[in-house]
């Protein structure tokens, strides 16, 4: 793996996380259940977002985590220091019979602003990007099609361009156990997701 100057160089050893769902008692790691699929999605801190996505019916499983960057198995705190390319990002874990990957993308879209660069709102640094980290190529290609769409929207409400990162996802590294579900167990706990107000044509 080549690293970008200045990246820090991690660990060969997985940090400490959780093993089970906090809200669903499922087991956080794969083997998934047949029949379901895989995205990572970065929308600002992973708190809220992963709090959103778990209340899809549909949604299996939901894990906050670092992807998108270099550094192997990083910390929370070196993710914070911007110096490991990661975004925060939440693994989603979802029943193709259940839920469609245009629902998940709508939500996406809708409920940040994919136009901010490395911020979401008072969250600055490069590890609040926007991203979706594709595991199969139909959801790169609906991810490309959607952010398309939703341009169209945006630039009609007179928003700029969006600066999301739509590539495959190289690795998912979990968070520390704290993080997870963060906000069931923390209900009062931050939340800074905002939409744009604009609705996506897709789902």
């Amino acid at each position: 793996m080549t690293l970008f100057a200045g990246a820090l160089p991690g660990r060969d050893t997985p940090i400490a996380t959780s093993e089970t769902h906090a809200v669903s008692g499922a087991s956080l790691h794969p083997p998934f259940a047949a029949g379901h699929d895989v995205i990572v999605l970065g929308m600002g801190c992973y708190w809220g977002v992963e709090r959103l996505f778990w209340q899809l019916p549909g949604v299996s499983v939901t894990a906050a985590g670092y992807a998108g960057g270099q550094t192997p198995n990083p910390t929370y705190e070196e993710a914070c220091s911007g110096r490991t390319g990661h975004a925060e990002t939440v693994q989603v874990v979802y029943d193709l019979a259940i839920i469609s990957l245009d629902t998940l993308l709508k939500t996406f879209w809708e409920n940040h602003d994919p136009t901010q660069g490395n911020r979401q709102g008072n969250d600055v640094g490069s590890q609040y990007r926007s991203v979706i980290l594709t595991t199969t190529d139909a959801q790169h290609v609906a991810a490309e099609q959607s952010a398309a769409a939703f341009q169209q929207r945006l630039s009609g409400a007179g928003r700029g361009d969006i600066t999301t990162e739509i590539k495959p996802l190289e690795r998912f590294y979990y968070a520390e156990g704290y993080h997870q579900q963060y906000l069931a167990k923390d209900p009062r706990g931050y939340c800074g997701l905002k939409g744009t107000g604009v609705s996506c044509a897709i789902g």
